[in-house]
């Protein structure tokens, strides 16, 4: 499992670096979507999690849902035109999930991409994720997630 700077990346899923959000193939057509380890030790911990409706068609680059901490206010943005299949709610009910279990408990939707193989096109396997998440956090000056 590649580890930059203190924040590991589980290499079975797939990642949006730019927007920092994993997705893992459930093998039926769906992704589950989620906040990588990155995206959570940079806005702290989450106090709100708001997600769009299941059955709405959320464009790529848009919002799949709206996500608050103590510092920071934002969107989760989808990296290809997907419909959300289904929203965490468990999140809903506690958002700090994400912070104490990213890639398991603390997901936030499910997704059905318009277009099978849009997901393989623009999303980087975890086994080749390290570089370009080294690069990214030194061009947002992060120095990494808390031990």
């Amino acid at each position: 499992m590649p580890v930059v700077r203190g924040c590991t990346l589980p290499d079975d899923l797939l990642y949006d670096v730019p927007n920092n959000i994993w997705y893992r193939d459930n093998g039926d057509g769906t992704l589950t979507a989620g906040m990588t380890m990155i995206a959570t030790a940079m806005a702290g911990q989450l106090v709100a999690f708001t997600a769009k409706k299941v059955g709405k068609t959320i464009k790529e680059g848009k919002s799949i849902a709206t996500v608050e901490s103590g510092k920071w206010v934002g969107p989760a943005k989808v990296a290809f035109e997907a419909e959300i299949v289904e929203v965490n709610d468990g999140l809903v009910a506690d958002p700090k999930l994400a912070n104490s279990d990213p890639y398991d408990a603390g997901w936030m939707v499910k997704v059905k991409p318009v277009d099978a193989a849009a997901p393989q096109a623009v999303l980087v396997p975890g086994s080749a994720v390290a570089d370009p998440y080294e690069a990214k956090m030194a061009a947002d000056d992060f120095a990494g997630c808390a031990a």
